[in-house]
């Protein structure tokens, strides 16, 4: 299997400006990509990773998504004068041209092309591209949302006639919807594309019918459209997670791909003008991890968006970390999605239940009164005088002040969960046979006094146990003492009786006042264990049936079939 993550940064790209003032464009500034490579540096990230010169797309790759008539239009601007450039530049939504306009951008697709080739030939494992002008807007004929050509999806034309693929997954966690890449792929079902965004009942930008739940795909494509509309701001780490969870991870898992491309746009983060959203920098480090696990890693990274710099440029290295294989930082913040997320949540399995299997068995049905209704109603009494539907930038446009306040917040936050990270990352409790064969990074408790733990044991019958499995039992427990006491970030635990050892290790997080405790145990159990409170959630899944009723908190899944 590769190794290693490519990154691919040409500074060329920096030179696509705007010449005039537009307050629908003025926020897509060179400086989107020099902080993203200026904050890799201050995290040192560069230095670890294999780096591949950018080159141009030809034009033979631009026109697998792109027409030659539009090709053509934006190699024009070239040669234009300020006037010129505006001009054409009005004959689109949310785009400006300037005389690098077209060199940048075919930079862009270049860039692109080649990471796909360090990925897809085995040079490297993963990878990310800095690129600009972003991508995932643009259309067959035309520019749109700042968008020239179409990067990702020239990427997935270029991966399936390259390397002969046949199935690529497209994640689109841009705050705006990629309606440029879906249409490329509405009626292929070799291209899974998944989008969520800021949609508020189509009062958002680009307020289109098709990004809403129900537009799942045409002809042989229905069900390989995925779109999540977010019909309020203020979504969270945990709404991004239930979406990936509840809808993406169990599809994407069931198509399995061959390759994955992600349209990393950071405008669905905090603090963010455009999107309005809660998620933390570190979210985006838990999302790529997620996708790390399919198509045997091969996963490239392209920038889309992304407009409060700060934001931007955290959230891009969280990426890059993740890629690299850093552990992820704990995630902050509520982790119960809200209503209106979930409501959309349901409403996507709804739309998809029929075209996958891993929905089948859902007892899903739409729903009907979606709960931010009343709120856009309230919202268009408001404003019924003016019947423009407002932009994105109009909308999101944020105030210095809030653009301080998010810098600050991220400033400590960062540095808040970097610094937790403990020095040795895992500890192993096994016995000494074992012991030799694991790195010397691994922490191994030694010489424990079962005294330190008598109050868990004491309530449990250990008395005629061998010596070498009590050792591995307080072992157990010294290395649960190590987590919780956040010295290590994980550990590893060799036991001859799991049962016994997953009974006591849940009542030693009780006794030390653990607040939440998720419990896995796969096989049989031979011993109850009594859950009193709901601190703790005990999932066991195994092959007996057992007559005991499911509870909240203590839930048996019986695999009936050999060989599940």
């Amino acid at each position: 299997m590769a190794a290693g993550t490519a990154l691919v940064y040409d500074g060329e790209m920096i030179n696509h400006k705007l010449l005039w003032e537009d307050p629908t464009c003025e926020v897509e500034v060179p400086e989107r990509l020099s902080c993203c490579y200026g904050r890799l540096q201050h995290y040192n990230l560069i230095e670890r990773c294999i780096l591949v010169s950018a080159r141009e797309g030809t034009e033979s790759e631009i026109m697998l998504i792109h027409s030659m008539d539009y090709v053509e239009v934006v190699k024009s601007t070239e040669k234009m004068e300020k006037e010129e450039l505006q001009k054409v530049s009005a004959e689109y939504d949310a785009v400006y041209f300037h005389p690098t306009t077209y060199r940048c951008a075919k930079v862009a697709v270049g860039a692109t092309l080649q990471l796909v080739d360090a990925v897809m030939s085995g040079k490297t494992r993963n990878g990310l591209t800095l690129i600009r002008p972003p991508g995932h807007h643009s259309q067959r004929n035309a520019a749109n949302g700042f968008c020239i050509f179409n990067n990702v999806a020239i990427a997935a034309k270029y991966a399936q006639r390259k390397y002969g693929l046949q199935r690529i997954l497209i994640v689109d966690w841009d705050i705006h919807h990629g309606q440029g890449i879906q249409y490329a792929f509405d009626d292929d079902p070799s291209v899974l594309y998944f989008s969520w965004h800021r949609f508020e009942h189509q009062n958002f930008w680009p307020w289109l019918s098709e990004s809403n739940y129900d537009a799942v795909g045409q002809g042989k494509g229905k069900g390989f459209t995925i779109n999540v509309p977010w019909n309020l701001v203020g979504m969270g780490n945990s709404d991004y997670l239930a979406a990936f969870l509840h809808v993406l991870l169990p599809i994407a898992f069931e198509f399995d791909p061959e390759l994955v491309l992600i349209s990393a746009g950071y405008d669905s983060g905090i603090g963010d003008p455009e999107g309005q959203m809660k998620a933390t920098p570190e979210c985006f480090s838990h999302l790529t991890h997620f996708l790390m696990n399919l198509a045997n890693g091969k996963l490239c990274a392209v920038l889309e968006g992304g407009y409060h710099l700060r934001s931007l440029s955290e959230s891009v290295c969280m990426t890059l970390k993740a890629l690299l294989g850093d552990p992820l930082s704990p995630l902050s913040g509520e982790m119960m999605p809200c209503l209106s997320a979930r409501e959309s949540i349901q409403n996507v399995r709804a739309a998809h239940k029929p075209y996958w299997k891993c929905l089948t068995y859902e007892d899903v049905t739409p729903v009907q009164d979606l709960s931010t209704i009343s709120c856009q109603a309230e919202k268009a009494e408001l404003t019924q005088t003016n019947v423009e539907l407002l932009s994105p930038q109009e909308v999101g446009k944020g105030d210095v002040n809030e653009v301080i306040k998010t810098d600050r917040f991220l400033e400590t936050h960062m540095k808040s969960i970097l610094s937790l990270k403990p020095p040795i990352k895992t500890a192993a409790a096994v016995g000494e046979s074992g012991a030799y064969l694991l790195p010397p990074t691994v922490h191994i408790p030694k010489g424990l006094d079962m005294k330190e733990f008598k109050t868990t044991i004491s309530a449990f019958d250990v008395k005629n146990m061998k010596e070498e499995a009590l050792n591995l039992l307080l072992n157990m427990l010294a290395v649960l003492n190590k987590i919780i006491k956040k010295e290590v970030i994980n550990g590893l635990a060799v036991s001859s009786t799991p049962s016994l050892s997953s009974a006591i290790a849940i009542a030693h997080c009780q006794n030390l006042k653990v607040q939440k405790v998720l419990c896995v145990f796969v096989g049989d159990m031979d011993m109850k264990i009594e859950l009193d409170d709901d601190k703790v959630l005990l999932i066991n899944i195994c092959a007996k049936h057992f007559e005991q009723v499911n509870t909240k908190h203590n839930i048996s899944l019986n695999w009936k079939e050999v060989g599940s």
